[in-house]
C-alpha cells in the first residue's frame, strides 16, 4: 500500500475514530474521568494514581484526548505530503485548503472539548462536539478521494440534485439524533444536565427523518435506473444500494434500542452505524457529478 493510500486514509479513519471512543466515554459514564481542561487533573497532563475519579474512567478520557492529537498529526503529515508530493496538480489548491481545514478542525474539537469539561458535559457543548466532527469526517473523505484519484461519476442534474438532497438529509437526520441524544441517558455522568425535550417526541422526530430519507433514497435509486446511462446504473447504483442498506440497518438498530431501553452495547452499535451513513451519504456526494462539475475538476 502506497504512503498516500495509509496517510489519508489513516487521516478519515481516525476522524471516524474520534465520534466512537467519544461515545465510548459517554457510555461508560467517563465524561469527567478527567475533570479538568487541558490538563487531565491538577498538575498532570495525564491520569495520577489516586485522584477522585476512577482510572478506568480517567483513562478513557485521557484515550480520547490522545485520539484528537493523533488527528492533528496526520493532518499535518497530509498537509506536508501534499507541499511536496501534490504542488504540481491542478486542483493542488482545494487539496490544500482541506489541508487546513482539517487542522482548524483539530484547533475547534480542543475548544469545545474543552467547554465540554469546564461546562461539566453541559449538552450544548457536547453536541457540538460531535457536530463538528460531521464536516470534518466529510472533508477527510473529500481529500482521500481526491489524493487517491477516486472515480466520479457524470449524472444528469436531475440526479445530481436528488443526490445533494440526500446528503443533506443526512445531516439532518444526524442532527436529529443529536438532539435525541443530547435528551436522553448515557451523558457521560450522573450529574451531566440533559436537554428539556420529551424524549419520546424527538425519538419520534429522529425516527420520521429516518423514514423519509430512506424514501427518497429509494427514489434517487429509482431516478439512476430510469435516466441514467448504463455505467452510472451499475455503478451508482450500487453505491446507493449499499447506502440503503446501511441506512436501513441503522434504522433498525435505532428501534431496537429504543424498545430494549436504551441498553449502552447497542447506543454504541447505533453511534458506528451513523458515521457510516454519514460516510456513505457523503460518498454519494463526492462521486456523483454534473457534466459541467466533472469539466471544472
Amino acid at each position: 500500500m502506497k504512503l498516500r493510500s495509509i496517510l489519508f486514509t489513516a487521516l478519515l479513519v481516525l476522524q471516524a475514530g474520534l465520534v466512537v471512543t467519544g461515545g465510548a466515554v459517554r457510555l461508560s459514564g467517563a465524561g469527567l474521568g478527567c475533570p479538568t481542561w487541558p490538563e487531565c487533573v491538577d498538575g498532570s497532563i495525564k491520569p495520577v494514581i489516586g485522584q477522585d475519579e476512577s482510572q478506568l474512567h480517567a483513562w478513557i478520557e485521557f484515550g480520547n484526548r490522545l485520539i484528537a492529537w493523533l488527528i492533528l498529526i496526520l493532518a499535518l503529515a497530509a498537509l506536508i505530503y501534499i507541499f511536496k508530493k501534490l504542488r504540481h496538480r491542478s486542483d493542488f489548491k482545494r487539496l490544500r485548503l482541506l489541508a487546513i481545514l482539517q487542522i482548524l478542525g483539530f484547533l475547534g474539537q480542543v475548544i469545545l472539548g474543552g467547554i465540554t469539561v469546564l461546562t461539566k458535559l453541559n449538552p450544548i457543548s457536547v453536541s457540538a462536539h460531535f457536530v463538528l466532527t460531521l464536516p470534518l469526517i466529510a472533508g477527510a473523505l473529500a481529500l482521500r478521494h481526491r489524493v487517491l484519484d477516486r472515480p466520479v461519476i457524470q449524472v444528469l442534474p436531475m440526479t445530481r440534485n436528488l443526490t445533494k438532497v440526500v446528503t443533506t438529509l443526512t445531516f439532518i437526520v444526524l442532527l436529529f439524533g443529536v438532539v435525541v441524544t443530547g435528551t436522553g441517558p448515557h451523558a457521560g455522568d450522573a450529574d451531566a444536565k440533559r436537554y428539556p425535550f420529551n424524549f419520546r417526541a424527538v425519538s419520534w422526530l429522529h425516527a420520521e427523518s429516518v423514514i423519509v430519507l430512506i424514501c427518497l433514497t429509494i427514489a434517487l435509486y429509482l431516478v439512476v435506473k430510469v435516466s441514467e446511462t448504463p455505467e452510472v446504473k451499475k455503478l451508482f447504483g450500487r453505491m446507493i444500494l449499499i447506502f440503503l442498506g446501511i441506512s436501513l440497518g441503522q434504522g433498525a438498530i435505532g428501534y431496537l434500542q429504543y424498545v430494549t431501553g436504551l441498553p449502552a452495547l447497542i447506543v454504541g452499535a447505533h453511534l458506528v452505524g451513523a458515521i457510516l451513513v454519514w460516510i456513505h451519504g457523503w460518498r454519494l456526494n463526492l462521486t456523483a457529478r454534473t457534466e459541467q462539475e466533472v469539466k471544472a475538476k
